[in-house]
């Protein structure tokens, strides 16, 4: 009943988001060229008990929601491999309302602190906490970003994402690759 929930949840968020791009405030046309992949998520067996990769339950519900949000923008297997290695790295693929302020200290370079929450740990410029909480969202906010970086598709996936969520470490995703490629390959396969 809980996976029913979280499909239920997560095909509305999907349509939320095509809501929005229809308005035609979302990710430039330059995008449609990438593949999209089929994700599979009309099927609760999908989503494996035993988890990929050491992801499980939660993560993999939000995993398959980046990736449903990415495929509705436009990006393929490359974009959602993108955004579910930028949860990873930032939440751990957890929607937490909490971040680097409050478990270790961090500030902002002008020394203010900061703000951040959910799945990509977005802070308050990204938008309302409300907004930053939604996972669906969350990844949109993150792919109009993505798509404005100049060539993403032809950097290193670490140094795209960096250039996204401006951290502290270029190569600080690297670390999340091979987990993302193989829960994002598992999740793709046809139903």
């Amino acid at each position: 009943m809980q996976r029913r929930r979280v499909l239920v949840r997560i095909a509305l968020s999907a349509a939320a988001v095509a809501v929005v791009a229809v308005a035609g405030i979302l990710i430039p046309l330059s995008l449609a060229h990438e593949r999209t992949a089929a994700i599979c998520l009309s099927d609760p067996t999908s989503f494996p008990e035993a988890g990929i990769a050491g992801w499980e339950g939660e993560q993999l519900d939000n995993a398959a929601t980046i990736m449903l949000t990415a495929s509705s923008l436009g990006f393929g297997r490359d974009g959602q491999i993108l955004g579910v290695m930028t949860a990873m790295g930032e939440s751990s693929l957890r929607n937490i309302d909490y971040g680097d302020w409050e478990t270790s200290g961090f500030t902002n370079p002008d020394g203010s602190r900061t703000t951040s929450v959910g799945l990509f740990q977005q802070q308050e410029w990204w938008g309302s906490v409300e907004q930053r909480m939604d996972p669906a969202t969350a990844a949109t906010l993150f792919y109009q970003r993505l798509a404005r970086v100049p060539d993403w598709q032809n950097l290193d996936r670490s140094l795209a994402i960096h250039r996204v969520q401006i951290n502290l470490d270029p190569a600080y995703y690297t670390r999340y690759t091979e987990d993302a490629v193989a829960v994002v390959d598992a999740m793709s396969e046809p139903c």
